[in-house]
């Protein structure tokens, strides 16, 4: 049975370094907003432009998911929607999931994204201590439902469907 990995956690936390792995382990193919963004438009979200593209890779997945192969989100999904919506999608397409969170505490995190801006400057992004406590105050951490993978929330209010939240959230993930 075809598996979706979903890589949760902060910037520089080791989600790429772990899906990489996975990668390998599981003939898995990876997709990484992060190494499109910057290619294409230099910055890490462009007028909206990330969401589109990850509701791109996302369609992608879903059609390496179809084909029975694994596949793997290397995006970080901080909110617990966007992992439910996911979990959900898998399902839908007979996959099972696998939410792989990558914890890190801050001293380590803001050494990690600082060395990596050193070592490969145009493939990330210049992050500072302020901004990494900004998105960490806003990260949803994932409960032990989602790690084990008996997960099944109904859809946030105001939704009548997982597929619907997800039309809204990634438009371009359904075409």
């Amino acid at each position: 049975m075809a598996t979706l990995f979903l890589m949760v956690g902060q910037p520089g936390s080791g989600k790429t370094t772990r899906a990489r792995e996975l990668e390998r382990e599981h003939a898995a193919i990876r997709m990484s907003p992060d190494e499109w963004m910057k290619p294409l438009f230099g910055v890490s979200d462009m007028d909206g432009r990330r969401d589109v593209l990850e509701g791109r890779l996302i369609w992608t997945a879903s059609q390496v998911l179809r084909l029975g192969n694994n596949a793997i989100l290397d995006f970080g999904l901080w909110g617990r929607d966007e992992r439910a919506g996911l979990h959900w999608l898998a399902g839908s397409l007979g996959a099972t999931v696998q939410t792989v969170f990558v914890p890190v505490d801050p001293g380590t995190q803001l050494e990690h994204v600082q060395q990596r801006f050193v070592d490969d400057p145009s493939g990330t992004w210049e992050m500072d201590a302020a901004t990494l406590d900004r998105w960490r105050a806003v990260f949803q951490k994932p409960g032990p439902e989602e790690l084990d993978g008996s997960w099944r929330p109904e859809p946030p209010a105001g939704y009548a469907s997982w597929l619907d939240w997800l039309s809204d959230r990634w438009s371009t993930s359904l075409i």
